[in-house]
């Protein structure tokens, strides 16, 4: 039922890869941008790709690192995330190009796109929403909330935050940090919590490893039917 092509970018002298997946049919649909985990473009994403796809909509699963770094071990991919971390502006700049990318594709409804992330990628997804670009969503997975330290603007975008309320890189005191900041910005806004949670709910493999970061089932299932809501509300039934 789908088909995955990579989609190269050029952003500022480096060279991105995304995945686009989407129906044979090639028609123009509401596209959900994923932005991944720290590990970057993987199996995982792209088969949340497949879900969608499914359901009627596309898919896009962002490369916010780098073709080169595609499979590097773990302590390389937090070498990167650190360094995009580093300048919230220049990793703004690089996650509008790549929005801009995804809405000019022929296969992407250019005014129904949605951006979704998990763990770094969800502050990617928040972030693009800070900069009021217009989109129709912005969701975090498990995501990080640290504000970009950028000028504030007006969130056009609706808002949805899926969180694990054990999570040791969030605390409850930034969950109320993110609540303000999206009041202050006008955001239509909710964060779903999920007690007794870790990060990186939604990842089969996250098996306890890495202390904190533990998959959960159910909140994985409660956050996708939330997430598929959201669709729903959105663009109505685009299942067929």
């Amino acid at each position: 039922m789908s088909r995955q092509t990579q989609i190269p970018l050029t952003f500022e002298g480096e060279l991105l890869e995304g995945v686009f997946v989407g129906r044979r049919d090639n028609a123009a649909r509401p596209t959900v941008i994923l932005i991944p985990t720290v590990m970057g473009v993987s199996d995982l994403e792209i088969g949340f790709g497949k879900q969608l796809v499914e359901l009627g909509f596309n898919a896009f699963v962002a490369d916010v690192f780098g073709k080169k770094f595609r499979g590097s071990p773990r302590e390389v991919m937090f070498g990167e995330l650190n360094r995009l971390r580093a300048d919230r502006a220049a990793l703004r700049r690089r996650l509008l190009a790549i929005l801009d990318q995804v809405r000019s594709l022929p296969e992407v409804e250019g005014g129904s796109i949605v951006v979704a992330g998990y763990c770094f990628g969800g502050m990617c997804a928040l972030d693009v929403a800070r900069s009021g670009t217009d989109i129709a969503a912005a969701v975090s997975f498990h995501g990080l909330f640290d504000p970009p330290g950028l000028p504030p603007e007006p969130v056009k975008a609706k808002v949805v935050a899926f969180h694990g309320w054990d999570d040791p890189s969030v605390p409850p005191e930034k969950v109320v940090v993110l609540a303000s900041e999206l009041t202050d910005a006008g955001a239509d806004w909710q964060i779903h919590a999920y007690g007794h949670v870790m990060h990186g709910f939604t990842n089969p493999g996250a098996t306890g490893a890495v202390p904190g970061v533990l998959y959960n089932p159910v909140a994985a299932e409660r956050s996708w039917t939330s997430f598929v809501n959201l669709l729903e509300e959105l663009f109505g039934d685009n299942g067929d």
